[in-house]
């Protein structure tokens, strides 16, 4: 099979193709969630209630983003596979597929979330801000394939290791957001409405540059040309087999924040899901060099599975569970003494100063579950990598829809702790779920050495 330096790379050495896809993800996820708290920060200054209707919308947009990922961790995975088993007729075809299944999802999607937004809104109890919500989402949402086709493209690139492709239009969609942000909120004076039409509009430009790339440029390694294309029913199984599973992992996370949200509504109210909605996108900001490193994992994983070299796969989930975790206690560290700073930029308007000191305690408090993630993000990404979302999916719902509410619910609710006793709920329950996702990776890695080994 033909190979380029970037096929090369993800082909040999895990740790180096970890370390150079890894950079340019964490880097383009930083720009994406730098993004999130920019529009946070400029809703803001709108006041408290703007701001909890974003974060009653967050949820439901990050079900959206998480279909995209998902899909396109189905679509890289599969690609890899064929990639790492030298099959580049195949890797071609399954990437044409990934694209045509992106396009339906995102007519699906879009349809079924503009119907039952309202509904949604008032079962997460958003009926107080339920205006501000509608008015946000009913744009985002009616342009969902904004949000879609980026990350399920961005997969395919990933696959063949041109991880540049994959993320330097959505970085650079990300900055354009934030500038045009105050723009569309205060000088056109469109309010929430300026934000959703802000993050619309800075995604579609990454869309453009790909499609470029793959029906302009044709420089890319894997071809999208009809000549390459035989539909083949067993290759959008392929993709959702992993695709489905890890878009309703984003899903669990989603509902999770759902229930959190309407648990800290019962006992605090809206401000405590201001705090929550503003906090918790500074600690998914501390989450991306796991998250980066574990999304490179896919590529690096697949191809080691596509070729047999099930040693690599171990060095691949170790390495990449090592490299995250030091990043990831540097991070909760920059946190925990610059927590004042950064929950200042949540409330620098009169009418939100009260949220300081609550923001920067969470913060504070909940950087810890940082240190988890490395090591259920890397167990995830590989499973995904070699083809087995499912197991990937159940391990993140008992992790984060069983353990992290359990705790969370008879922390917060049956002992009585309130607002603190749902966060260290949350901190419990991630801790012991992450250890068991990492567990089970060593030991999927391990039978298949030894089923090699025994000629099976």
């Amino acid at each position: 099979m033909e190979k380029n330096s970037n096929i090369e790379m993800i082909t040999g050495d895990p740790k180096k193709a970890i370390n150079k896809l890894s950079i340019p993800i964490i880097a383009s996820m930083f720009l994406i969630f730098a993004n999130n708290i920019i529009d946070s920060i400029w809703v803001a200054g709108l006041g408290a209630e703007p701001l909890a209707a974003l974060g009653y919308i967050t949820p439901l947009f990050m079900v959206l983003i998480g279909i995209g990922n998902g899909i396109g961790a189905g679509g890289n995975s599969l690609i890899s596979r064929y990639i790492g088993a030298e099959n580049r007729n195949s890797a071609n075809n399954a990437a044409i597929h990934n694209l045509i299944l992106g396009i339906i999802l995102s007519i699906v999607v879009s349809i079924i979330l503009l119907v039952f937004l309202e509904p949604l809104l008032n079962i997460m109890g958003a009926s107080s801000v339920l205006n501000y919500a509608m008015q946000y989402g009913t744009i985002i949402f009616s342009f969902s394939f904004a949000m879609l086709l980026p990350p399920i493209f961005g997969g395919a690139f990933r696959a063949e290791g041109d991880v540049k492709r994959a993320t330097l239009p959505i970085a650079i969609t990300a900055i354009i957001n934030m500038c045009i942000d105050p723009i569309f909120i205060y000088t056109l004076n469109l309010g929430v409405a300026g934000a959703a039409w802000a993050t619309v509009l800075a995604h579609i430009l990454s869309i453009i540059a790909m499609l470029y790339w793959m029906f302009i440029k044709k420089d890319t390694y894997l071809k999208y040309g009809r000549d390459y294309f035989k539909n083949d029913l067993s290759m959008y199984k392929d993709i959702l087999v992993v695709g489905i599973p890890a878009s309703l992992e984003q899903l669990i996370l989603s509902a999770l924040t759902i229930v959190v949200n309407f648990m800290l509504t019962l006992v605090s109210g809206p401000v405590a899901v201001a705090v929550y909605t503003a906090g918790w996108r500074i600690i998914n900001l501390g989450m991306l060099p796991a998250i980066g490193v574990g999304t490179a994992s896919i590529s690096v994983a697949g191809v080691a599975y596509g070729a047999r070299k099930y040693e690599n796969l171990r060095v691949t989930a170790r390495y990449a569970v090592k490299v995250a975790l030091i990043a990831s206690i540097i991070v909760c560290i920059l946190l925990n003494v610059f927590a004042n700073q950064i929950a200042f930029v949540f409330s620098y308007s009169e009418s939100s100063a009260q949220l300081e000191p609550l923001i920067a305690s969470f913060i504070q408090l909940m950087c810890l579950f940082i240190l988890y993630v490395p090591f259920g993000a890397s167990a995830g990404n590989v499973f995904q990598g070699v083809g087995k979302g499912t197991i990937s999916f159940i391990l993140t719902a008992f992790r984060e829809f069983v353990l992290v509410l359990v705790f969370a619910y008879l922390l917060g609710f049956v002992f009585n702790m309130g607002e603190t006793g749902i966060y260290y709920g949350m901190l419990l329950g991630g801790g012991i779920g992450s250890l068991i996702c990492y567990t089970c990776i060593e030991l999927y890695i391990n039978k298949l050495i030894r089923s090699r080994d025994n000629g099976v």
